[in-house]
């Protein structure tokens, strides 16, 4: 089976197609590879997991060999997948045996970093901590953490952070993908959690995607809709995206848009929706506010003028329109190419208008995948480790903070509620400014995901500031660490993860971690004890010692929240991935949320009173309640404003950053995997046909791309991208690269800006220029 199904997986990362038609299931394919001359009938023992190097989800299970992690293979029965692995989970599983992982705790003397005892480390690390307790207090210390750890990892966290130590300088990477998502689920319906199900694929007679390019960033869900193409009625695709990817070569209809111009290209498509009828007045007038402001916003917006700013052809935004319009049962997806923009959040609650006043919620087919772009973004965001407060609890709500404060057995007015919590791109400047000293990064490599990376290498450089890094491998950033700590990898350690369509998964240890590397909830935990941190009685804050204690815990946080894990277990976990929330009401779970018009958004229950859409200025509790006393979905209009930096004279070109199929992040698992890296080794640049030929370039010529920030050397690929625009994959920094120059990673370029309502940095537009390299 091994040589069978993975012949040509990186050639046809999407592997066979499986046709079938609307409303049949998606029939089962089970993927599998093995180390080389391994036999699926040699394998010692196989232990149930998740895929962790993209959001999807994908249940698999881990081969164990000698005590050794020796391959994978899909779990034909999972709801997510049915059997199918993506090539980076077929492959990525290598990394863990890699040779350069870190096995022994790290502390820097006389400017290196040398290996010391967990206990030398430990104390520097909580002896710094009081210090600046004692100095400064709380405001002095941050964590900057991961959308790779285990849900029990990220709620440890949480309760340290929020809870022990009384910082709200806690966020995590993945304010860099998917923060967008959760703001604009938190404007629309008063809470995060996606309303659609990757079920939704078999019955969608419309499938839009905006700014997602799926075929890279979640392959087995691609390749669904891909075999929903190749059998009968098929659906009609609209691809949203600058560049001419394979979604957009499968597509019904590509929309090419300029970038930065996402608004104006949703306010055109409502308005054509409305006009022509083509809404659900009885749903929006029963179960939303807002929709008034909606037409009056977007009657602005008719389709030349639309057209015109988008540079899209206005024949092209008229048949968009009209198929979702008319659609019967629509699904929306969307990621980095709305949520990485200009003005993210204003653009993906456009999306979310448009189900909503089609009444396209919670129905079969009809549903909104605000996608995330990392395996446990979703519990980052649940557990309070990106900063909101643990089971979606408002940090604007009293109420919300004691009840929070009544599970941890704590005061509430040691959970920081002051202020709005400190978002990362804020934590990076306090640290600029020295007010924050400590930062405690767990799981991610700032020095290369970060925008501006010389302002963030500087930052990291800092004497006055103490950087702790957790991590798997050697990065830019452990490089810059005062204490480096080794941590167990996925199949080396038990916890469950989340992924973008609620669906839990429970992944099992498989495998020893190396050396003396230990997981992270054990250093979590440890690093609590150390600081001697306790609840109002005296007893240690963090109460569990293993995952299983941790998730029990997390279940009764979340219980009565709209992200419900109360009806859940261990052992419930090990027969499959269970879709939250699961109650003692509904043990199965839950496939799609507001199926009844009903929403998370009462005023005494909401996540947030939601922000202006425009200046990210916060509402208060008495605006909010007097705008949805019932609690409905909030219809939010955006007018379109330009992005700050645009192209002129000296930089004439858009830069715009994205993903490969093949590599993942800062590629620190994949870039030490053989088939992966083979397949993406180097950063490469693209223009249109017509750019290249207007410079005087051809197809591998070696091109420099410059902006305001810095340059990036890079051999070019002339592609279907719309003219105008040059796009360059972030992954690539230089810990596998000799030498010390900085031309190679993407974010040496882009701008430190990010959006008003969900924070998350602009990586999509910058102004650049191109300009033909000489060969050394």
């Amino acid at each position: 089976m091994r040589n069978r199904m993975t012949t040509g997986r990186i050639a046809d990362p999407w592997g066979a197609r499986t046709p079938y038609g609307p409303g049949e299931p998606w029939p089962v394919r089970v993927d599998c590879h093995l180390a080389e001359g391994l036999e699926p009938g040699d394998v010692d023992f196989w232990v149930p997991s998740a895929a962790v190097l993209h959001s999807n989800g994908d249940g698999l299970e881990i081969a164990v060999k000698d005590g050794r992690i020796a391959g994978v293979r899909g779990r034909a029965g999972d709801r997510v997948n049915h059997g199918r692995v993506d090539p980076k989970d077929l492959f990525g599983w290598q990394a863990n045996n890699s040779p350069d992982r870190l096995t022994r705790p790290l502390v820097r003397e006389n400017g290196r970093l040398v290996e010391a005892s967990w206990d030398t480390a430990l104390g520097r690390v909580t002896g710094r901590v009081r210090e600046l307790l004692d100095e400064q207090g709380p405001s002095a210390l941050a964590f900057y953490t991961s959308g790779q750890l285990f849900l029990e990892e990220y709620y440890t966290l949480g309760l340290i952070a929020h809870g022990g130590l009384g910082t709200n300088h806690v966020d995590g990477n993945t304010r860099l993908c998917t923060a967008t998502a959760a703001a604009a689920l938190k404007e629309s319906f008063g809470c995060d959690g996606q309303p659609g199900s990757y079920a939704d694929i078999d019955h969608a007679d419309v499938i839009c995607l905006y700014g997602h390019n799926m075929a890279a960033t979640q392959t087995v869900t691609w390749s669904r809709i891909l075999d929903r193409l190749a059998g009968p009625r098929p659906p009609a695709v609209i691809c949203v995206d600058p560049r001419t990817t394979p979604v957009a070569e499968a597509a019904t209809l590509h929309l090419a848009n300029r970038p930065g111009s996402n608004v104006a290209l949703m306010n055109g498509l409502l308005h054509e929706i409305i006009e022509n009828g083509w809404i659900d007045q009885a749903y929006i007038d029963a179960h939303t506010v807002g929709f008034d402001e909606l037409r009056r916003v977007v009657s602005d917006y008719p389709l030349e003028k639309a057209a015109l700013i988008c540079e899209v052809p206005e024949d092209d935004l008229r048949r968009a329109a009209e198929l979702i319009g008319t659609a019967e049962r629509l699904l929306s997806t969307v990621l980095q190419g709305f949520y990485q923009a200009n003005q993210a959040t204003a653009a993906a609650v456009q999306v979310n208008n448009v189900h909503l006043v089609r009444g396209m919620l919670g129905r079969p087919g009809c549903g909104v995948l605000q996608m995330n772009g990392q395996p446990t973004a979703q519990n980052n965001r649940e557990c309070g480790a990106d900063g909101d407060l643990p089971g979606f609890r408002n940090w604007s709500n009293p109420a919300h903070v004691a009840d929070l404060a009544r599970i941890w057995n704590i005061d509430p007015l040691d959970i920081p509620s002051y202020s709005p919590p400190t978002h990362a791109m804020q934590i990076f400047r306090y640290a600029e400014e020295a007010s924050i000293r400590f930062l405690y990064v767990i799981g991610t490599n700032p020095a290369v995901s970060l925008p501006e990376l010389r302002r963030i290498r500087e930052i990291l450089s800092r004497e006055d500031l103490f950087l702790v890094v957790q991590d798997l491998f050697p990065t830019e950033t452990t490089d810059l660490a005062d204490v480096v700590l080794p941590a167990a990898a996925w199949g080396e350690k038990t916890g469950a993860f989340t992924n973008t369509d609620r669906t839990v998964h429970l992944s099992e240890q498989a495998v020893e971690p190396p050396g003396v590397a230990r997981s992270d909830l054990d250093i979590l935990v440890e690093f609590a004890a150390r600081l001697g941190l306790t609840d109002r009685d005296g007893a240690p804050l963090v109460k569990w010692h293993d995952p299983e204690g941790a998730f029990e815990a997390w279940k009764e946080c979340s219980r009565g929240r709209p992200c419900d894990y109360s009806g859940l277990t261990y052992e419930r976990l090990r027969e499959g991935g269970v879709q939250w929330p699961c109650t003692d009401e509904r043990p199965d779970g839950t496939e799609r949320l507001y199926a009844d018009g009903e929403f998370p958004a009462d005023p005494d229950y909401c996540e947030t009173y939601g922000r202006d859409l425009i200046t990210g200025a916060p509402f208060e509790a008495t605006d909010y309640r007097a705008l949805n006393p019932e609690g409905r979905a909030v219809i939010r209009a955006a007018e379109y404003v330009a992005p700050h930096e645009s192209p002129g004279d000296d930089f004439p070109f858009w830069l715009t950053t994205g993903r490969s199929l093949y590599q993942f992040h800062t590629r620190t698992k994949t870039g030490r995997t053989p088939e992966l890296q083979a397949a993406a080794p180097e950063v490469w640049a693209e223009l249109s046909a017509a750019d290249a030929e207007r410079l005087g370039l051809a197809e591998g010529d070696l091109v420099r791309v410059t902006t305001p920030r810095g340059a990036v050397t890079a051999p070019l690929r002339v592609t279907g991208i719309r003219p105008g625009v040059v796009f360059l994959p972030f992954h690539y920094g230089y810990w596998d690269r000799d030498g010390d120059g900085h031309d190679r990673a993407a974010n040496e370029l882009t701008v430190t800006d990010w959006d008003p309502v969900s924070k998350q940095p602009i990586f999509k537009t910058a102004a650049a220029r191109v300009e033909k390299e000489e060969r050394p």
